[in-house]
């Protein structure tokens, strides 16, 4: 195994595919279909493999759903502490500026958790954080604007989140198609998998060691 993994010395750029029907009314939320796969690209020692995770955008704002396989256990969730609980954490760069080190106004951390919300804490939810040592935060979104939904499964459960292009500061699919971005599925029993590099490298709070999503065909 290398000292450096390979997955750092490339700067990965993913086609997103348009889905104008996002989100969806009644049943699904998204239903992203399989075209809207992110490849993954971990190759440290740590990185788990138990989650596909699929990102699908239009001018309204973008949507990413996270399949979790291979549970035994419910999951580990608490609002309190929405970064340490299980689920999907997406940061989003919306101007891709990937030569800066701390995160700017335009920079997003979100986190969304299978359960933890609701009168019994079995409601999926939503939470948006500032990221650590960015010399100014992006405006923080309250928890309601942001539409999530789950389907749990005899080994785990399908996740499913609508980021509103509101919610995002600076978020122009037309000026500014391509956005930094990384993502971290968090397990408790199955570990953690990491869209490229793992903990040894400052994703949480460095934009320039994020990858890059880039939003393919329609525009208005």
């Amino acid at each position: 195994m290398p000292v450096v993994p390979h997955s750092f010395l490339f700067r990965f750029q993913f086609p997103v595919q348009h889905v104008a029907a996002i989100p969806r009314k009644g049943r699904g939320l998204l239903d992203l279909p399989e075209s809207c796969l992110l490849a993954h690209l971990d190759d440290s020692k740590d990185g788990a493999r138990f989650a596909q995770v699929r990102v699908g955008w239009n001018e309204g704002g973008l949507g990413f759903s996270v399949d979790v396989a291979g549970k035994k256990a419910l999951p580990e969730c608490d609002l309190k502490s929405p970064a340490e609980s299980d689920g999907l954490q997406v940061w989003i760069d919306t101007r891709n500026t990937q030569s800066i080190h701390r995160a700017s106004r335009f920079c997003h951390h979100f986190c969304v958790l299978p359960a933890g919300s609701g009168k019994k804490g079995e409601s999926p939810a939503a939470v948006q954080l500032p990221i650590p040592r960015g010399p100014e935060d992006a405006p923080i979104a309250d928890s309601k604007e942001m539409p999530v939904a789950v389907e749990r499964r005899a080994d785990g459960y399908r996740l499913e989140v609508w980021l509103p292009a509101d919610i995002l500061h600076g978020y122009d699919a037309q000026a500014s198609p391509l956005l930094g971005f990384y993502y971290l599925v968090r397990d408790a029993e199955l570990g953690e998998q990491y869209l490229s590099v793992g903990r040894d490298f400052p994703f949480a709070h460095d934009p320039s060691v994020w990858s890059t999503l880039e939003l393919r065909g329609a525009r208005k």
